[in-house]
């Protein structure tokens, strides 16, 4: 027991903190700078899949006509994906005021993401795609700065850098997630990019399968499985959001790993060291964190059981009593007690992005590959 106690605490550390370290420490002794050819300036096609996104639209509309890039080479598509809430008629109104003459509104039925981002890319014209959500509003100098980089020969995808705003519990992880994206980049290569801004040239887009979830984790392994190219992270190309509250977090992020799972189902050449360039990346980022709950509840049970036995080891005693404080800090958070108390949220955001992981696969089980989008 104590044995399968310690290999559960192990894989918890190495997945929360040390593949980070290991991540922070390959980027400074071993870097990999971008070396762009120049400003990248080409025709980019920019695609936006929404739906009911009739809030969000005008002020993502008004962000792409602000951007500092040559009017004449900047075109936006809108792929409204079933939106029946008047999205379609608000972005042809935003088009006429903030990019006249460059924004095209292709009114689909509901199909999905990955589909909507198909058909966006066939009507394109650019030599780049600029793939983003419609919710998000960009940095000025955003797709200058993703065209940039993807001048240097080794990249073939460059991400946006999604920046959230708000004291939740999940905007405190998403910077954590986001300084391990930084360090991958700078020594290698960026296991996944942001779906709310990613770029790459249009001679190496494939169209995700139409069941895809995770087009923004499909779309940057096809390219390093395929060519072997360089996935980075662009921070001077933003894209702003904020922080949803636990309950909302936890259907967003229970969709997302399933995605994970699917992608396994999708792409199996990802498991293959010899194949996928990012495997030990890969294993490490994003499939551990898919076993971490079942380590949690196996090192939940066995020092709970080690605690009733005749004269407990007092490390075990500690680490039993801390699992017990963090669970109960989380029951608090998600009470909506103690919310004022940092650790209290973070324990509250860290239940509910395990709890998420089950679910997701749950759902993999029940559903296969095709998995529903409403």
């Amino acid at each position: 027991m104590l044995t399968l106690l310690l290999l559960a605490l192990g894989l918890v550390i190495y997945t929360y903190a040390g593949y980070p370290l290991l991540c922070a420490l390959r980027a400074r002794l071993r870097p990999r700078p971008l070396r762009p050819r120049g400003e990248g300036q080409v025709p980019v096609s920019v695609i936006i899949a929404a739906f009911r996104e009739r809030a969000s639209i005008e002020a993502k509309l008004a962000s792409l006509g602000a951007q500092h890039y040559p009017p004449e080479l900047l075109e936006v598509i809108v792929c409204c994906d079933g939106s029946d809430d008047g999205t379609q008629e608000v972005a042809r109104r935003a088009g006429e005021r903030y990019l006249p003459g460059r924004l095209r509104v292709l009114d689909l039925p509901r199909r999905g993401k990955p589909s909507a981002l198909a058909a966006g890319v066939a009507a394109a014209r650019g030599e780049v795609l600029v793939l983003t959500d419609a919710r998000q509003p960009l940095s000025t100098g955003a797709i200058a700065a993703l065209c940039r980089d993807l001048t240097d020969p080794e990249v073939g995808v460059v991400s946006g850098e999604l920046v959230l705003e708000g004291d939740e519990g999940a905007g405190t992880y998403w910077r954590y997630e986001a300084w391990i994206r930084r360090n991958e980049a700078r020594a290698g290569s960026v296991v996944g990019v942001s779906g709310a801004l990613y770029a790459l040239p249009r001679r190496l887009w494939r169209p995700p399968p139409p069941e895809t979830i995770l087009d923004d984790l499909w779309v940057p392994m096809q390219v390093r499985l395929e060519h072997g190219l360089r996935v980075v992270l662009e921070p001077e190309a933003r894209a702003w959001d904020r922080a949803a509250p636990d309950a909302r977090e936890f259907s967003r992020k229970a969709r997302t790993l399933a995605g994970n799972f699917q992608l396994l189902w999708l792409m199996p050449a990802l498991l293959s060291p010899l194949r996928n360039p990012s495997f030990f990346d890969f294993v490490s980022h994003k499939l551990c964190r898919l076993l971490v709950p079942y380590a949690l509840l196996l090192m939940l049970l066995i020092s709970v059981a080690l605690c009733l036995s005749e004269d407990p080891p007092a490390l075990i005693t500690y680490l039993c009593a801390a699992q017990l404080l963090a669970y109960g800090a989380a029951l608090l958070s998600l009470a909506g007690l103690g919310r004022g108390l940092r650790l209290v949220r973070l324990a509250g955001t860290f239940v509910v992005l395990n709890a998420a992981a089950v679910v997701g696969l749950v759902r993999l089980l029940r559903h296969g590959r095709h998995q529903p989008w409403t």
